[in-house]
């Protein structure tokens, strides 16, 4: 039913900027939380940020802070992520998600995009 799809991802040289868009649709998304996430090959799944729908509280990764923004646009089902001053150590697959609870626990996933970082 529900339904994640992340769009943006792409090639970008370190230093650069990129903004990643995660559409959300198959329910009201009034309530509960969505997050960003990433893998990098090889490594284990990593929380990146997070913001809850109804209410702006919002949580970064230490090694995203003040690089990383998360923000919400509420009409229209849409979570993004802004990143700035890209390294080499952001390239992964990012991954949306919500949780439709009050918990931390993210029930439903996007397919994920690829962003890669080039020195």
């Amino acid at each position: 039913q529900v339904q994640l799809v992340e769009s943006g991802g792409r090639l970008v040289q370190a230093g650069g900027s990129l903004r990643l868009s995660c559409a959300a649709s198959g329910r009201t998304f009034s309530s509960g939380a969505m997050g960003w996430f990433r893998q990098a090959p090889g490594k284990e799944r990593e929380f990146v940020a997070s913001i809850r729908w109804s209410v702006d509280i919002i949580y970064y990764a230490d090694s995203v802070k003040g690089r990383f923004t998360i923000s919400r646009d509420n009409a229209k089902n849409t979570v993004y992520l802004q990143m700035n001053s890209l390294t080499v150590e952001d390239t992964a697959v990012y991954y949306c998600a919500f949780s439709p609870g009050t918990s931390s626990t993210f029930d439903y996933w996007g397919q994920g995009t690829q962003v890669t970082v080039s020195s």
